[in-house]
């Protein structure tokens, strides 16, 4: 009894502050051969929003992170899904390229950033509360696991981009998280 106490110590020490990510295999990813290797731990956290829908469940989301998926592939001729992270308004993360390979989505920033991207629209409202949780666990998590420097820099995708991501009230709320710097 005392071995399995320690266990299950030992297995919440590890993922403390990290949310359950949904791996590429369970979201049914779109095999791909295209990984880049990224130094990390990076200097910076870009956020975005998808500017499509929103979704409120885990089924829901999936589906929307694949043609989000298939999009990047089919229609701008990437690789793969541009995000490292993408996030559900139910508070889901999924796994996209990752904490070790370089995305494209911020050009200027692929290599030197982790790319989280909530899904939906918030120009005119903020993600939920279980989607923000979920991010700030996320960056929590990447620093904690060495994927992300412990004084990066939060930036609105807006910040590296000539773009209104991730919505100006989601900006306007990011901006006041300490991390943030334009």
């Amino acid at each position: 009894m005392l071995r399995l106490a320690l266990l299950l110590g030992a297995l919440c020490a590890l993922t403390r502050g990290c949310p359950n990510i949904i791996s590429r295999s369970q979201w049914g990813a779109q095999r791909v051969n295209c990984h880049r290797a990224m130094a990390t731990p990076v200097a910076n956290v870009v956020i975005h929003h998808s500017a499509g829908p929103a979704c409120s469940n885990r089924a829901h989301c999936t589906r929307v992170v694949k043609g989000i998926q298939n999009y990047h592939i089919n229609s701008q001729k990437w690789c793969d899904i541009g995000y490292s992270f993408i996030v559900g308004e139910d508070g889901s993360v999924f796994e996209g390229r990752g904490w070790n390979n370089v995305g494209a989505h911020a050009p200027a920033m692929n290599s030197r950033s982790i790319g989280i991207c909530v899904l939906g629209t918030f120009t005119s409202r903020i993600p939920s509360s279980a989607a923000l949780n979920a991010v700030q666990s996320l960056i929590r998590c990447g620093v904690s696991r060495g994927y992300i420097r412990s004084n990066y820099a939060l930036k609105g995708h807006r910040n590296v981009s000539a773009t209104a991501c991730p919505g100006n009230s989601f900006y306007n709320l990011i901006r006041k998280w300490p991390q943030f710097r334009a």
